[in-house]
């Protein structure tokens, strides 16, 4: 089984780069995607359902502002649209397909770095969906998810950390609500399961130069239940092409869906 998570900045925007041709011919049996930047009448077919895949969204309210989807090349069971609260939910961040015994997540969270009114955003967030995470991992399911956190767990995971520890991505808070997620509810980093290399990032700033000199931060994740998480084979980080300001991020695992 492989999946794929990718921010694109504008599903629009991705498209004209070349995004949809790209996944359509990846062997993925999962695309999580994230920022969307679209209502379901903007989304032409070829975005709705890419050959050879089924697509699921969940918009937010605001025309051109965030969403997720979710490509699937087999039917799911069930689709979640939304955490139930309603002011996360007009924000278009989660969506979620169960098949028999795995679920998979696309998940988007705020970024606070437009200001101290987003950061709150951002704690909000936060703080409603810890519990969440929480149910989740109670239910003995096998759980993916998949998506742009917005948060660089370690100073590993940003080129200019020193810099940043004053800024929205990578506060005390944020790094410490994610050591949360691994250390007492269980969840894995898969990426860091396979990788514990530097320099290995998800994003970079389109000011100054930072995507050719790799000043990056890496934010986007599958994070997993044990289990499946330890099935996992192989990560690439996709830097090839450029689709978007995020880079796709793919694992394969060993799991039949």
């Amino acid at each position: 089984m492989q999946i794929i998570t990718l921010n694109l900045n504008g599903i629009r925007a991705a498209a004209k780069k070349g995004v949809l041709p790209w996944l359509t011919k990846q062997p993925a049996d999962i695309i999580c995607v994230q920022e969307l930047k679209a209502q379901l009448p903007d989304l032409l077919e070829d975005m709705l359902n890419p050959k050879g895949y089924h697509g699921y969204f969940h918009c937010a309210t605001q025309k051109g502002y965030s969403g997720v989807g979710i490509y699937c090349r087999k039917v799911p069971d069930d689709i979640i649209e939304g955490t139930g609260i309603a002011e996360i939910d007009a924000e278009g961040r989660f969506l979620q397909v169960n098949y028999p015994h795995l679920s998979i997540i696309s998940l988007y969270l705020p970024s606070g770095s437009s200001g101290e009114h987003r950061q709150a955003s951002k704690f909000f967030f936060m703080e409603k969906f810890f519990p969440m995470l929480k149910t989740l991992m109670q239910r003995g399911q096998e759980i993916i998810l998949c998506g742009d956190w917005n948060i660089a767990h370690k100073e590993i995971d940003l080129k200019n950390w020193r810099a940043n520890q004053k800024n929205s991505g990578f506060l005390p808070e944020e790094r410490t609500w994610l050591s949360r997620i691994f250390d007492e509810i269980g969840f894995v980093d898969v990426f860091r399961l396979l990788n514990d290399q530097p320099d290995q990032y998800t994003w970079w700033s389109n000011r100054g130069q930072a995507w050719a000199k790799n000043v990056g931060w890496r934010i986007d994740y599958q994070i997993a239940t044990p289990t499946i998480a330890k099935k996992a084979q192989n990560a690439t980080i996709y830097k090839t092409e450029r689709f978007s300001d995020h880079a796709p991020l793919i694992i394969d695992y060993d799991y039949l869906l």
